[in-house]
């Protein structure tokens, strides 16, 4: 197992109250739970971060322009 490092997390009651009867239910440590939770949020980030490079080429639209774009053809 490789060297675990110790971090403070102060968390909303309720929120903690959840956490630790899913750590029971699901016989998960916090410290597990707390970790896939990271790991998942950091994964979304990095296949947003890929999606945005692979649309790096494409033409910006400006919002404004899209409006002007729907009432013109009378979609708003």
């Amino acid at each position: 197992m490789p060297t675990q490092k110790r971090a403070t997390v102060y968390f909303d009651p309720a929120l903690h109250r959840a956490l630790r009867f899913k750590a029971a239910e699901t016989e998960q440590s916090i410290s597990d739970l707390v970790n896939e939770a990271v790991r998942m949020s950091l994964f979304e980030d990095a296949e947003d971060l890929a999606a945005f490079d692979e649309r790096a080429g494409e033409p910006v639209l400006l919002f404004e322009d899209v409006l002007k774009d729907l009432q013109r053809r009378g979609k708003l």
